[in-house]
């Protein structure tokens, strides 16, 4: 399961953002999933880094998360096969790392 939530968020970030991360580890522990990708930014991304702009590029991903939120909760429901209570996303800069984090509802 770990692997093909792996998979999905490696999947879900190329579609949308245009790449894919260079790494993915999930974690699935007491209802919740952690989703650690690696060097996920994109070229123009990076430039806008260098030049100081990460509140830009961090609001952008947020917007971009937010818009998205219900296809990530389907793909980790559908592997899962528990519901999402809640999307939480982060990101970062050095490391280059997003957190894709799932709360899972309890087990009826």
């Amino acid at each position: 399961m770990l692997s093909e939530l792996s998979n999905a968020m490696v999947g879900l970030h190329r579609e949308h953002f245009g790449r894919g991360p260079d790494a993915a580890r999930c974690i699935l522990a007491d209802g919740i999933v952690v989703c650690v990708l690696s060097d996920i930014y994109t070229p123009v991304e990076k430039t806008l880094i260098r030049t100081g702009q990460f509140d830009h590029v961090r609001e952008t991903r947020m917007l971009q998360q937010i818009a998205l939120e219900a296809e990530y909760r389907s793909r980790v429901e559908g592997i899962t096969g528990r519901p999402v209570r809640a999307v939480l996303s982060a990101v970062h800069t050095d490391p280059d790392v997003a957190v894709e984090t799932f709360l899972l509802d309890d087990r009826d």
